[in-house]
């Protein structure tokens, strides 16, 4: 199946919290897009990594996405060597995007910042024409260089070098992120009564990240955003692509 937009998270729900706006703006506009996650956040404080693929499954069929799959890296402690880029190149390969998404290039969870390297060079890998890599059913998959890959931004304030105005998908945009009920703020005391808090798990939390994508929007003349940022100079071909 190819897809136009490939989000590649490190935990379920890093795709919902910093670039859902943006697919599902590109979901409207009648592109295709796929979600991978490369753990499954077994590590967590709240629930469990059982619980987390059925959140998972929900929210990317609430998104519209076309797939979502898991590839079962170790939470916490995959590395970046050859089983692990091999194993994101394949979903580059099936998949034949124009444009990835991938983790926060640093972060305060030490994961993002190493998934952001795996990603960029699994997509480097992906293309290259004599690396051997294969489908489940043991036929070989042709290269593919995505035309793209682009970091969104995470907990640690980096400073973008684009927006996406994502004004009109706010609530969408929060409705995915709740749909990972053990991760965050709920008062539904089933979930709630023995669940430790963290840094994520309050309603000041949720108030942060619309605060944050209303000062991403306002430089940008948008009244919500998320930011991105690039490892290349970008390029336009018509100044009037720009806002």
């Amino acid at each position: 199946m190819k897809v136009d937009l490939l989000a590649i998270g490190a935990h379920p729900d890093d795709i919902e919290l910093s670039c859902s706006g943006t697919l599902l703006h590109h979901i409207a506009l009648g592109k295709h897009v796929a979600l991978v996650d490369l753990t499954r956040g077994e590590l967590g404080s709240r629930g469990s990594a059982e619980i987390r693929d059925v959140e998972a499954a929900r929210a990317a069929e609430m998104m519209g996405a076309q797939s979502r799959d898991n590839l079962r890296l170790a939470d916490g402690f995959f590395t970046h060597q050859r089983d692990n880029l091999i194993a994101v190149a394949r979903k580059v390969r099936q998949y034949r995007p124009e444009i990835v998404l991938a983790n926060a290039i640093r972060d305060r969870h030490p994961d993002h910042g190493r998934a952001a390297k795996l990603i960029a060079d699994a997509c480097f890998i992906a293309g290259l024409v004599k690396v051997d890599i294969r489908d489940a059913t043991g036929a070989v998959l042709p290269p593919h260089r995505p035309r793209a890959l682009y970091h969104y931004i995470q907990d640690y304030n980096i400073e973008p070098d684009f927006v996406v105005d994502i004004s009109p998908y706010i609530e969408q945009k929060e409705a995915l992120i709740l749909a990972f009920r053990t991760q965050f703020y709920t008062d539904d005391p089933r979930v709630a009564a023995d669940a430790p808090q963290t840094p994520i798990s309050g309603k000041d939390f949720l108030d942060f990240l619309r605060a944050r994508a209303r000062t991403y929007g306002r430089h940008a003349g948008f009244e919500y955003a998320e930011g991105f940022t690039v490892s290349r100079k970008m390029g336009v071909r018509n100044l009037f692509d720009l806002a």
